[in-house]
């Protein structure tokens, strides 16, 4: 259960893990901001998606980097909606390669998408959220910043950053009623792992004991909990969905 008439943000909602996440919210009565860049068409699908289970969701468009767009379109939301009770941080991009031949553009721009934005738009929501004394910031890291993996360098520490960046906003926010927590998924079912070749797909499975990729609902399922009243004693936590290729402390 979440509180009636709830408002959730998903940054990167258009598609993939966000466009699971922002239907499961719905289905639970929230509201649903889906926060997209540029794929208009794509957001307007998880819309379409929204509605027809019946829930309710406005379009969020805005690059979570851009500080300035953040907070204009964060206080454009409360201002209409009230409130923002739920924050999804879920928007993330990928620029791998080898450390020795990383361009330092692609160091830059995997850091402010994957974890600037999680800091700019959680700065954002925190005013709404500490007057009503109730708030959930969930934030989606990855199994790849708890073990790390070659060629992602730049992800795996922006990745892990999210986890620090977690630990210690739910210490700052925790006597206001908000928790703040991660999600780490594992390898999932999306475009991206789609495009993998099935000898790639295969060795993937071998190192999950479950035998199987996850699906975005099975996130969607970790953001539904920790959005819920039935989570409320658990914040500064890393919920691990990956089959069991991690289990971290």
């Amino acid at each position: 259960m979440i509180p009636e008439k709830s408002v959730a943000l998903i940054t990167g909602g258009s598609r993939g893990i966000g466009r699971a996440i922002c239907v499961r919210l719905a289905r639970m009565g929230a509201t649903v901001g889906i926060n997209y860049v540029s794929n208009l068409t794509a957001a307007e699908e998880t819309l379409r998606l929204v509605q027809e289970a019946g829930g309710q969701a406005f379009l969020a468009p805005f690059n979570v980097v851009d500080a300035s767009a953040v907070q204009e379109q964060i206080k454009n939301i409360v201002d209409t909606h009230g409130k923002i009770d739920i924050l999804v941080n879920n928007a993330g991009i990928t620029r791998d390669g080898l450390m020795a031949r990383m361009k330092e553009d692609d160091w830059d721009s995997v850091l402010d998408t994957n974890l600037k934005g999680a800091f700019l738009c959680s700065k954002a929501v925190m005013r709404s959220m500490m007057k009503q004394r109730w708030g959930r910031i969930i934030n989606v890291t990855s199994v790849v910043g708890c073990m790390g993996n070659s060629g992602q360098v730049n992800y795996g520490a922006a990745k892990a950053g999210l986890i620090g960046l977690s630990k210690s906003m739910a210490r700052e926010l925790a006597s206001r009623g908000i928790t703040v927590n991660c999600i780490a998924p594992g390898y999932i079912t999306t475009d991206m792992t789609d495009s993998l070749g099935e000898d790639v797909q295969v060795a993937l499975k071998e190192q999950i004991p479950l035998g199987v990729l996850g699906t975005p609902e099975d996130v969607a399922a970790a953001a539904a909990f920790l959005a819920s009243n039935d989570s409320a004693y658990i914040t500064g936590q890393t919920l691990h969905v990956n089959g069991g290729m991690y289990m971290g402390h």
